[in-house]
Order: C-alpha cells, then structure tokens, then sequence
C-alpha cells in the first residue's frame, strides 16, 4: 500500500536550499600540505563545519567506506600534513 504526504511548498524550498548549501561545503584542502596536523584539522572544521578532520599517521590502516563527514588528515611523524586532505 503507497501512501504519499502533502507537503507545504515552502518544506521542499528549505530542503533544495540545504542541500545547495551543503554542495557549496569546501571538500579539499591543498593549501595545507606541510602545515602542522592540527592547524589543518582546525582549518579543515572551520571551513566546513559538517565534516571532522581525524589526523592519522602515513601507513595506519584505516577503513575506505565513503562518509561525506570525514577528512583524514595523514601526516608524517613529526606531524606534518603530507598529501592534500579531502573528505573520503
């Protein structure tokens, strides 16, 4: 049995437009290979306040599902972000 809602016009407009929004989101940053991991991360969470950045050590196995809420941060052993981090 199919059963369907009405819904206010104006409900849908708040939808497209936070959709919009979220496909306006910065989802790369290039600019912060060679800066020190957790300067990126706090840029990586002010530029696009619905992704958290976890900085991980070159070589640590991590998992590869897509979440489009997560930046790997990957740096060196001295803490230096080593390749642009991107959401994944």
């Amino acid at each position: 049995m199919e059963t369907s809602l009405a819904l206010p016009s104006s409900l849908k407009i708040i939808v497209e437009l936070s959709e919009a929004v979220l496909l306006l989101r910065k989802d790369s940053w290039p600019e912060l290979v060679g800066k020190k991991g957790e300067e990126a991360a706090v840029v990586i969470e002010s530029e696009n306040p619905f992704v958290h950045a976890i900085i991980i050590l070159d070589g640590t196995p991590v998992t590869f599902d897509f979440r489009c809420d997560r930046v790997w941060v990957w740096v060196d052993e001295c803490g230096y972000v080593l390749r642009p981090p991107v959401i994944t």
